[in-house]
């Protein structure tokens, strides 16, 4: 018998399975695929916490998972001395399940003497890491998928510093969750938790307390609140956690914003998008309507936790056109560090971070106004970590940090990507650029012709279910067993593999230590400055193909790109087994 009908065989044998999860599985008898779909591993914890499709199985998430990610957790948190009275903030989305995963947390934790916070109503990525500060909590737990389809949901863990776990720390908080049985413990019942004081619920003073630190990063307030009014933004929240304090933040600086009405309210279908990403510019077909109508300067999108943004800007020729995270950062940087040159608050010692799959556009724009720019691996956890060390050292001040994947922060009251925070600075942006007559297409073809043209192109290959993690494996494995010698005619100059830690010329041969090393990266320095980056996804069954390429035009750049990406494509799609 296999091994994953054995541990199904065991979860139909537990008394304490949940009735609803024992009808699935029951439902599931004799169909040996889908059950070794389920229980032939775990959902592993990584720095993003779990992530998994709801159902029944230990390769899903489901209330028993949950619980013992949480006595896990808990377990860890206790060997520290002040960890259970400093407790953990839990926040969740609009995700199917996310209110009942956080009060199954929120118990837990209780059960194990530990205090936790939980938010009255669904609250976004951002204000859970504002709020994990704020009270000087131990860790912090949010429930959400942020922009999967409506089938996923997850659980991200944060630790005191805001910033998602480190990957060392997130194998010790693994261990201890492999350790703790999926059906022994349940949690403490919410009357108790809530008189023992081991269960309080977040009211209105903390999110309060994120508009208030929050509005401190406009640069020009006083423009905001004169001429703020005059902006014509449409909003969508798509469905998700953003919809009251975008709304909120943006009308206490000056501006009012018209909501997608369809889109609105929350809702864990999501039905009104394939899938609730603002990075897919399908996330903005109601919304462009709208701005029409109304003649908006500007469209922004928030996916269902609030970390991502999404930006569409009107055109000469009065279209829309959906920004990449690569131009939405470019743009909020190339503000941010003119205004603060102008306001003479720019300081000598300023860093940005940027992930290393994101646009270069940002070196060139960092060097030019003097500041540090670093590369970090991908994942914002790692530039929490540069904002840490920021304020632990006082060596550097931290300006702002980005991924391509629409992850903007300024700031540091919270320390993961902020798409409510970035949707003020947008706004901001617009108001002042409208005061000289430029829209932010404007600005961004300005920004062309100073720093040279920069574009990017992302692809993801998507093999789900076992099947298709062990191809996606194996293709690594041949990059790194083969290394391309040339992409589309473009010789490589070096290659770097950096999970081992190092950088190959590839002219002599010669090798080196590389910049970074412990991540499962394949990065690619082509001649005369391209760039091509290979990597799995963290939290999702993809491999992801990032191609980066500047030119002196827009037609250089445009067909620079197009070669290398039908090259490295033709590549990936032989060794994935996709043809």
């Amino acid at each position: 018998m296999k091994q994953s009908e054995t541990i199904y065989r065991q979860w139909l044998g537990e008394k304490e399975l949940d009735p609803a999860l024992r009808r699935e599985l029951l439902a599931l008898a004799g169909n040996e695929k889908e059950i070794e779909e389920r229980f032939y591993t775990e959902l592993e914890f990584g720095t993003a916490g779990l992530r998994g499709i709801i159902g029944a199985g230990t390769n899903r998430m489901n209330v028993h998972v949950v619980r013992r990610a949480t006595e896990g957790l808990a377990k860890y948190i206790r060997t520290f001395a002040d960890g259970p009275a400093r407790g953990v903030a839990i926040a969740y989305d609009s995700r199917r399940m996310s209110d009942a995963f956080a009060r199954e947390t929120a118990l837990v934790l209780a059960q194990n003497g530990i205090k936790a916070y939980l938010y009255k109503t669904l609250h976004s990525v951002p204000q859970l890491s504002f709020t994990v500060r704020h009270l000087g909590c131990i860790a912090g737990v949010v429930i959400t998928a942020s922009h999967n389809p409506p089938q996923y949901n997850g659980y991200k863990v944060y630790w005191e510093h805001g910033g998602q776990a480190a990957p060392a720390q997130a194998a010790e908080i693994f261990a201890k969750i492999r350790c703790a049985d999926y059906f022994a413990l349940r949690g403490m019942e919410e009357s108790e938790a809530i008189e023992k004081c081991l269960l309080m619920m977040i009211g209105e003073e903390i999110d309060e307390a994120y508009y208030a630190a929050t509005e401190t990063l406009l640069q020009y307030p006083e423009l905001m609140r004169v001429h703020g009014k005059e902006l014509k933004l449409v909003y969508t929240p798509l469905h998700g956690s953003g919809c009251v304090p975008v709304r909120t933040l943006l009308a206490r600086v000056g501006v009012a914003v018209h909501i997608v009405p369809e889109q609105e309210k929350p809702d864990p279908a999501f039905p009104t998008v394939k899938a609730p990403n603002p990075e897919d510019p399908d996330a903005f077909t109601l919304a462009v309507p709208l701005a029409d109508r109304i003649g908006a300067d500007a469209i922004l999108a928030t996916d269902p936790d609030s970390d991502r943004l999404g930006v569409a800007v009107r055109k000469k020729d009065g279209a829309f056109d959906v920004l990449t995270g690569n131009q939405i950062g470019s743009l909020l940087l190339h503000y941010l560090l003119s205004a603060r040159k102008e306001k003479g608050t720019l300081p000598e010692n300023g860093i940005v971070a940027k992930s290393l799959v994101s646009t270069r556009m940002a070196d060139a724009i960092c060097a030019r106004f003097g500041v540090a720019c670093k590369d970090v691996p991908t994942g914002f956890r790692f530039i929490s970590e540069v904002i840490d060390r920021c304020e632990r050292t006082g060596e550097q001040t931290f300006l702002f940090g980005f991924e391509e994947s629409y992850g903007f922060l300024s700031g540091s009251f919270a320390r993961d990507k902020d798409a409510i925070c970035a949707a003020m600075l947008v706004a901001e942006a617009c108001v002042y650029y409208k005061q000289k007559g430029m829209t932010l297409y404007d600005v961004l073809c300005e920004m062309y012709h100073t720093y040279g043209y920069y574009k990017e192109s992302v692809k993801s290959y998507t093999l789900a279910g076992k099947d298709g993690i062990e191809c996606i494996c194996g293709a690594m494995a041949a990059l790194r067993a083969n290394c391309p010698k040339e992409f589309g005619g473009i010789a490589v100059e070096t290659y770097e593999d950096l999970l081992a830690g190092t950088c190959t010329r590839m002219t002599d041969g010669v090798t080196e230590p590389a910049s970074m090393q412990g991540i499962n990266v394949l990065r690619y320095s082509l001649a005369c400055g391209p760039w091509i980056c290979v990597r799995p996804s963290g939290t999702e069954p993809k491999l992801k193909l990032y191609i980066g390429a500047n030119a002196p035009d827009e037609a250089g750049v445009d067909a620079l790109l197009q070669t290398l990406a039908t090259a490295a494509d033709r590549l990936l799609t032989k060794l994935l087994r996709l043809n």
